[in-house]
């Protein structure tokens, strides 16, 4: 049985360190910029909106890149950025709706933040 190697079969791509050092300073960048949003109050909407798209472009940038996904075919790259684009949407908008029920979870919370069962009539 011959043995394959990656020259046989085509599949082995190499970057070069410099690409590999700017994605991961990237990387850094934006997990800083995500801290710095946490630090700057726009609102509990526009921190979750804002946070989420970071994530999202990190994920991009890690499965592109790292991941090796941005030299095989076009098509795979397409379905898999759309799906972590969903992704990231579906998960931003699950926790902003989440946030909008808060205002009446409030009342029933005990200092200890446990909840207590409402008052019956």
């Amino acid at each position: 049985m011959a043995t394959q190697n990656a020259d046989s079969h085509g599949l082995a791509h190499v970057m070069s360190k410099r690409m590999l050092i700017g994605i991961f300073l990237a990387l850094v960048a934006l997990t800083w910029i995500t801290v710095g949003v946490t630090k700057v109050d726009f609102g509990p909407t526009v921190n979750l909106v804002v946070a989420m798209v970071i994530a999202g472009i990190k994920g991009i940038l890690v499965v592109l890149f790292f991941m090796h996904l941005l030299y095989d075919r076009p098509f795979n790259m397409v379905v898999f950025v759309g799906c972590l684009v969903f992704v990231v949407i579906f998960i931003t908008l699950a926790m902003v709706d989440s946030a909008a029920y808060q205002p009446s979870i409030d009342p029933y919370k005990t200092p200890e933040g446990l909840i207590k069962a409402p008052a019956q009539p």
